[in-house]
């Protein structure tokens, strides 16, 4: 069984930055690729970034630019670096594959961009 545990959410004025990490179980190097999701209040959960083992990365158009994706093999974790934020970023970010496995959703972090 995998456990993905996400942190580094919080509370942050437009244009503020956070970096979410999210912590594997297991070594990170048996997943080629990964991805960052997010949930806001009444929407569906989207997939915002990804990155592939090789270094690959993609980005929705709305975060393109700002949201970086990282991963550390080292480390077993991956990284969401969000500069600008804005308050349509608010959600609770969650990490998993590209195409999610059910049982793997950890609680998320949440991330609320306000005044």
């Amino acid at each position: 069984q995998v456990q993905f545990v996400e942190s580094g959410g919080g509370l942050v004025q437009p244009g503020g930055s956070l970096r979410l990490s999210c912590t594997i179980s297991g070594s990170i190097s048996r997943f080629y690729e990964l991805g960052w999701y997010r949930q806001a209040p009444g929407n569906q959960r989207e997939l915002v970034a990804r990155c592939r083992s090789d270094g690959t990365t993609v980005y929705v158009d709305s975060v393109k630019g700002r949201f970086t994706i990282s991963r550390d093999s080292a480390k077993n974790t991956m990284y969401l670096q969000m500069n600008s934020l804005q308050p349509e970023d608010t959600a609770v970010y969650y990490c998993n594959l590209p195409a999610p496995v059910r049982s793997w959703w950890g609680q998320g972090t949440q991330v609320t961009v306000s005044l």
